[in-house]
C-alpha cells in the first residue's frame, strides 16, 4: 500500500479508510436486504397473476419452416420469449440497438431449461430478413417471425413475456413493460454498482461526477469505438462480429431508444 499523500479527485468518491468505509457499506446493506425482501414480495405477487389462454396453433416462422407456437415450450411446461423490434429492409447495422443489447445479455438459456423453463426470440421481421442478422450475430437461441401473428403473442415488441402450458393449451402468465426488461440485464446491474453507473443524465448522482449524456448512449459505436448513433454507427455487439466492417449507412430513420 503506498504512504503517498492521498489526493481527492474531482468526480471521484472521497477516500476513507476501512472503518469508515465499513460504516456506510453496512449502512446501505440496510436498504439493500429490504430492497431484495421488496423484489421477493414483487415475485410472489407476480406468481399469482391470473393468466389468459392463448391460441397455441397459431404459427410462426423459424429456421425449420412454420411451426404450430406450442412448439416453442420444446416440450417443457414453461416458455420465456423476448420480443425483438425489428427495422424492415434496413441492413445490419441499422437494426435495434436496444433489442441488441438485451439480446446479448439473453443469449444462454442451460439453466432455465435445467429448470424445466424453454426461451425464444421473436420479432416482427419477415424471416428472409431475420435468419442473416441471427447466422451474422452468432446467437444461439431459437428465433421466430411472428410478422403475421395477432396479439399479444405478436403485437409490441422490445419486451419478456411468460407462458404456460397445460397439455395442448397455452396461457400468458406476465409481461414487461418499458424498463420492465432491466431487471433480466445483467449489463445494467453491474453498471448500477459501479461509481459512474451508466452515465445517464436521469441517474441521480453527486453534484461533482460527470455529466450524464442521453439515455442508451453507449449503446451503438463506430468503427474505433467511439460511442456515437450516426450513419457510421453499429449496435455495440456487432463489432465483435466476424466481418463486421465499417459501415455509412443505417438504412433507417434515427434512433428508437
Amino acid at each position: 500500500m503506498t504512504t503517498e499523500p492521498i489526493i481527492e479527485v474531482p468526480g471521484r468518491p472521497p477516500v476513507a479508510d476501512l472503518a469508515t468505509w465499513q460504516a456506510a457499506r453496512d449502512e446501505l446493506l440496510l436498504r439493500e436486504k429490504a430492497h431484495t425482501r421488496a423484489g421477493d414480495a414483487l415475485a410472489a405477487a407476480r406468481r399469482r397473476l391470473p393468466m389468459v389462454e392463448l391460441d397455441g396453433t397459431v404459427e410462426v416462422t423459424g429456421s425449420e419452416g412454420p411451426v404450430p407456437f406450442l412448439e416453442l415450450f420444446q416440450g417443457r411446461e414453461e416458455l420465456i420469449t423476448y420480443q425483438h423490434m425489428w427495422h424492415e429492409g434496413a441492413p445490419l447495422q441499422g437494426q435495434c440497438e436496444g433489442c441488441t443489447f438485451a439480446a446479448w445479455n439473453l443469449q444462454d438459456a442451460t439453466y432455465l431449461n435445467a429448470r424445466g423453463v424453454s426461451f425464444a426470440m421473436l420479432t416482427a421481421g419477415r424471416w428472409d430478413e431475420v435468419a442473416p442478422f441471427v447466422e451474422f450475430m452468432g446467437y444461439r437461441q431459437p428465433w421466430y417471425s411472428v410478422r403475421e401473428v395477432p396479439a399479444p403473442i405478436g403485437d409490441r415488441m422490445g419486451h419478456l413475456s411468460v407462458f404456460l402450458r397445460s397439455g395442448e393449451r397455452v396461457f400468458l402468465t406476465y409481461s414487461t413493460t418499458g424498463r420492465g426488461i432491466e431487471p433480466f440485464n445483467g449489463t445494467f446491474a453491474l453498471l448500477d454498482a459501479t461509481p459512474f453507473g451508466r452515465g445517464e443524465a436521469w441517474e441521480d448522482h453527486p453534484e461533482d461526477r460527470p455529466e450524464g449524456r442521453h439515455p442508451c448512449w453507449y449503446w451503438r459505436s463506430a468503427a474505433d469505438g467511439t460511442a456515437t448513433w450516426g450513419p457510421t454507427s453499429r449496435p455495440v455487439a456487432q463489432w465483435t462480429r466476424p466481418g463486421a466492417t465499417p459501415v455509412d449507412d443505417l438504412g433507417r430513420n434515427g434512433p428508437m431508444c
